[in-house]
This record gives structure tokens, sequence and C-alpha cells, in this order.
């Protein structure tokens, strides 16, 4: 189907496209900034950063989110950085660099514009930051340190040692503390979005959740920002927090908003690996670990026989048999491909036999080198808490001499394997951050603007802060500038009683099931046809037996679903079933998705599309879009897809190599 979709993209050369845009903006006074309100929906990097932000420009803010504090908000969990084109290393970065790196890193399937305002901004994040009180880490002299990540070149990444997002979310919150003190945002903490308003075609508020009392509040805004993070739970084990989750996404998806690039989920490929049925999550080990990390898998097959057995350790076997497999097939960038080809090597190398553990399903990350090179002491002052964590979640202590073989010290290895991380798609957004649905943003990971198919490491808190910080402050006054003259909104109108009226028939639904089957045990099934059929290899076969299983799901879910307790007060099950049903219309939408996409591209990997090496084969003639689904009125319809096409005019449009 054609539809002409203005991404608002400005005119000039990509370097002049943001600083055009500004001059040009229409703007808000501060007297009648105080006029208009605002409801961000998230607390993370993105939602804590644009509420304190617009706080601050003297908006009247409502701020939501489902943890008890912002500080619980799932940004708490980057561990690894945040990149930035400083330069101080004088290692060759630049905003340029950073800009071709990202698009690079997302196979060439970013919007470009976006991506180049990305770097753009990248070094405000970095003042901002420090003035905030962030505890980066410093080199000797005072100056900032960086360290490298999968994708890169040069050193760009900041940090605070493995609890980076940690420290940028208290910076972030301290500035939102400050704006609830000043009375100009609201904060409402425990609340979740269940559905959005519109009113005359316009986001006019939200129907809101209390998950203390059951009771559905409603809100009124002349704005609604989404900032609740990915969909990457949809696969139930996954490195996302449990309660992290798509809903309010679904519910854009569900009044009109387009759904871009769903089936761009990226695979992280140093997780933990599953040990077993009965986990809930997996444990996610920072990509800072490849700086001086090197991962490796046996040489010969009866050695990896024997690892899974048990009958041999890591340390048992000697250098010369140790394949050291990503910087033997990707020389110039070694162990810090990005995320996607190093998953992908990983998986290959385990489907031929020479995986680790005892289900065959891991590989070494060793540090037996560095800490030689460095001394435990400097490995622990970068990666300390991520060792500890790994030997409290293992019992095995990766800086621990464990033997030495002909005068050459091997230390404990880590075991990694792959696992469900970040979402690249989301919400479709044009350059100002707003949806399909007027008067309706999405920033952050929820939105797909600015990471094509594969995130490279570090760049997601990257991402969230330049949305809530330098972007969208400037963007929604664009949008804000004619709405000084309608006034405030009150939640008796028609559309916020049908609204409602909507959420509360979809939870009496749910409750009335009452059938044998718990939220989690569907939800396990859900995960598995997921990761089987629409996981890190996918064939056009495989998604239609994939999408067939999922109609079971929703069968089973509709039929089977039991919910202890009632649907007032405080009942976890309840909110776990809304998430659930909103799970599997985003599994379906990933599938469709994915089916459609004839090509191998990023964390979007088609057996049937590849190399004879093995590595992503993009189709540019055909697939050089954004893939943007539209809601057709019920989950049981298919969506329908319409094309954005990509066009860049800074970078050449080739093939991936890091192998020189």
């Amino acid at each position: 189907m054609t539809k002409i979709i203005d991404s608002k993209i400005p005119e000039g050369p990509i370097a002049e496209k943001w600083t055009n845009y500004k001059a040009h903006q229409k703007l808000v006074n501060p007297a009648n900034k105080r006029r208009l309100d605002i409801i961000v929906v998230g607390t993370g990097l993105a939602g804590a950063s644009a509420a304190a932000s617009l706080g601050e420009m003297g908006f009247r803010v409502f701020n939501f989110c489902i943890q008890d504090s912002p500080r619980r908000a799932h940004s708490i969990a980057a561990q690894g950085g945040i990149n930035a084109a400083k330069n101080y290393q004088n290692d060759g970065d630049s905003i340029y660099r950073l800009f071709y790196d990202t698009v690079k890193g997302g196979d060439y399937r970013a919007r470009e514009a976006n991506v180049y305002r990305l770097a753009e901004v990248s070094n405000n994040i970095i003042d901002q930051c420090v003035a905030q009180g962030v505890p980066f880490a410093r080199e000797y002299g005072g100056t900032l340190a960086n360290r490298s990540f999968g994708g890169a070149q040069v050193s760009r990444t900041f940090y605070a040692k493995g609890q980076t997002g940690q420290q940028l979310l208290l910076g972030a919150y301290s500035a939102l503390s400050r704006q609830v003190g000043a009375g100009t945002v609201k904060l409402y903490t425990r609340y979740e979005m269940e559905d959005i308003v519109i009113v005359d075609g316009r986001a006019r508020g939200i129907i809101a959740k209390n998950l203390v009392t059951g009771k559905l509040e409603r809100f009124a805004a002349h704005a609604v920002v989404i900032a609740t993070g990915g969909y990457g739970n949809t696969y139930f084990l996954s490195t996302n927090a449990m309660a992290c989750n798509c809903t309010a996404a679904m519910a854009c998806y569900r009044k009109g908003a387009w759904f871009a690039n769903p089936a761009y989920v990226q695979i992280h490929p140093t997780c933990i690996p599953v040990h077993g049925d009965k986990q809930s999550k997996l444990t996610l080990m920072s990509e800072s670990l490849r700086n001086d990390g090197r991962i490796w898998v046996p040489k010969k097959l009866e050695d990896a026989k024997a690892l899974q057995a048990g009958t041999k350790k890591g340390s048992d076997i000697p250098e010369e048999d140790r394949d050291y497999y990503l910087e033997r097939r990707y020389p110039a960038f070694g162990n810090l491909v990005p995320r996607d080809v190093a998953s992908r090597a990983a998986k290959e190398r385990c489907d031929h036999g020479f995986g680790v553990n005892n289900t065959g399903l891991a590989v070494f990350l060793d540090f037996s080198e560095s800490i030689e090179r460095l001394g435990i002491d400097v490995v622990r002052q970068r990666y300390g808490n991520l060792f500890d964590m790994y030997e409290e979640i293992t019992d095995v202590n990766p800086g621990e001499l464990a033997k030495e073989i002909n005068g050459v010290k091997y230390y404990n290895p880590m075991m990694i394997y792959p696992a469900i991380h970040y979402t690249m798609g989301g919400i479709w957004v044009d350059y100002e951050l707003q949806t399909s649905i007027k008067g309706l943003f999405a920033i952050g990971e929820c939105n797909f603007s600015d990471h094509g198919a594969n995130r490279l490491g570090a760049s997601a808190l990257m991402q969230g802060l330049a949305d809530g910080y330098f972007v969208l402050p400037y963007t929604i006054q664009n949008y804000l500038a004619d709405q000084i003259t309608v006034p405030r909104f009150s939640t008796d109108l028609p559309e916020f009683a049908e609204a409602e009226k909507a959420v509360q028939a979809k939870i009496d639904h749910l409750m009335n099931i009452k059938g044998k089957k718990s939220v989690d045990s569907i939800h396990k099934e859900l995960g598995r046809i997921m990761w089987e059929y629409v996981g890190m290899g996918r064939t056009a076969e495989g998604l239609k037996t994939g999408l067939a299983k999922l109609k079971e799901v929703r069968k089973e879910f509709e039929t089977e679903l039991f919910i202890p307790g009632s649907k007032e007060g405080l009942n976890v099950e309840l909110d776990k079933a809304i998430r659930l049903n909103d799970f599997i219309t985003m599994g379906e939408l990933i599938a469709y998705d994915a089916l459609n996409r004839n090509e191998s591209c990023g964390g979007h990997f088609r057996e049937e599309y590849q190399t004879e090496e093995g590595e992503a084969k993009r189709d540019d003639e055909n697939f050089f879009y954004v893939a943007c689904w539209e809601y057709q009125g019920s989950d049981d319809k298919a969506p329908v897809l319409y094309k954005e096409p990509l066009v860049y005019e800074a970078i050449k449009v080739q093939t991936r190599n890091y192998k020189s």
C-alpha cells in the first residue's frame, strides 16, 4: 500500500540540518509554557531527562513510572558506558566518525539525519553529566577516561566502572527531583499507562492504572511523551528486568501509531548462559569486558566434548589449542566486532559442536592475557563489580589463577552466550520525535530512529539522554507553539470515558477467563516459540510456523488463563496478564516484519540470505526502507505495511567489513 510518509528531515547538508532546524523552529515563551501540560510516561534515562528538562523550561509536567522510585528504572542496568565524540584520546575520533560507525553498525538501516544529530549532541551529554556530578572514570591527568566498544576502532566510551547506567540515572534523577521539589513536575510512582486518549486526532491524555489500589485514573495534557523502553521481554528470557514491558507502546500502536522495524531485535553476545528451565530472566555481562577479555572455544572437537561432559575445565586447554575465533575471522576489529556479528559467530561455533558447557551453548570469555599484562588489581578496578556478579551467580571467580601450563598462567574464564537484549525497532517517529499521531512523542528505546538493524554498545544511554536533554525540548515546542490558546482539558470528555471503559472491559475479560494456567507458564511458552522461530536465525518456513504457533498461544491465553485474586487492590498477576496480552501481539508483529524482510541485516538474520562466509546479506535494492506497520482494528488481523524510503546523502551504502 502506498502512503507518503513525511519524516520532516530538514533541508541542507547533514552537518547543518539540526542547526538549521533549531534556527527556524517555533518557540513557546516562558509565560505561555506555564499554560501547557505535558505527560511523560517513563522515568528511565530518556523519561527522567525529558521530564526534568521540560519542567526546568517551565512546562507543567506529569511524570509516570511503574516502579516505586525513578531510580529503579531499567536504565540502571546498563553497565558498560556511554559514547561521545570528545576525542580526548586524540586517536582519530570525530562527530562524523561516531555518526559513521553508528550507521555502519546498524547495517545501513537507520535514518541518517537522526543519527548525525545524535552524534552531534553526544558531547553535550558528557558536559551535562559531569556538571551533575556523575563520577566518570578519569585518567591520571584528570581528563575523563575512555574505553573501546564493539564496532569502533577508537576509544569513545565514557564509563563509571561497570555501573555507568546507574550513575547516569542518579544524575537524571537528581535533575528530576529538583523539578519535583520546584513544583513543575508531578511524579506518579506505581502507575502504569494502559491507553492513550485521542481527542480530535491529537494525543490529549492517558488512562493509567494505579498499581497499588487497582483503580483506573484519567490524566489530560496538551502532549504525551512515551519513554517506556523496549519489547525484549516478549521472549520471556532476556536481559531486561522482569517488569519491562511494551504495554504503553502497544496502546499507542492500537490507537494508530505506526510501529517501525519490529524485526530488529538485538542479541547480546555476552550473557551468562541459561542454566535450567526455572529461570525468569538472564544476566548480562557488560560488553565492556570485550576490551580486555578474549573470546574462544577449543580447536579440537574432543576438547569441547570433554568440557561439555565436565571432565575438563577451560583452564585445562593450553593456548595452542584455543580458537580465538573473532580474532581469526575479523582481524581488524577482533573481539570488538558489533554485537550481531559476535553473537552469530558464537552461535556458529556452538552449532558445530564447539560449545563449552553442559548444554553446548556457551563460549569462553577469558582474561588471562590482560591479567598478566595489566595485573589483577587494574582489571578489577575496571570490571570488579562485574566479576563479583559473575561469581555470585556461577560460583566461579574469573580473576582467580586456575593453573600454570608450560610457564603460562591460566585464570578461570567466564562462560557467555548470546541472549535477547535491546530492541532497535519501536514506535515510528519523525525527525521531531513525533509519532504518526499528532501530539504523541516517543523517545529512547521505545522509538525506532537511531540504531538501524543493530545497536552499537554504549549507544543506548547516549540516545536516551540525547532525546530527553537536547532534542525533545526543542522539537516539542515546535508542536506546542500553536497550542497555547487551547485550554486545559477536562478528563470528563467522552473520549476519556470511552478509553477508560475499554480498559476496564479488557481487565474484566481477563479476570473472567478463569482457566487453569498461570501467566508465567503461558509467557514461557510464548518465549520458547519466539526464540526457536523468531530468534537468532530465521527462515520463511520457521516464521510461518511461528506465526501459527503464536495464534495458538493467543487462543490458549484467551481460554486457559488463570489470575488469582481480584481486580481491586494490588494484583501483580493481573498486571502481568495485561502485559502478556500485549507481548503476544508484539510477538506476531515481530514475526510479520521478519517474514516480510527477505534479507539479512544486523539483528535480523534470515538464513536464506547469507554470504558464503555466513555473514548477513542485505538487499538494498528492495529493502532500503523503514517498515512501518499499521494496526487494523483487531489483534486477530494482520497489520498493513507502509514504507519510509531511506535517503542517504553523506554515507555510501556498502557491505559491512570488520575484517580489514
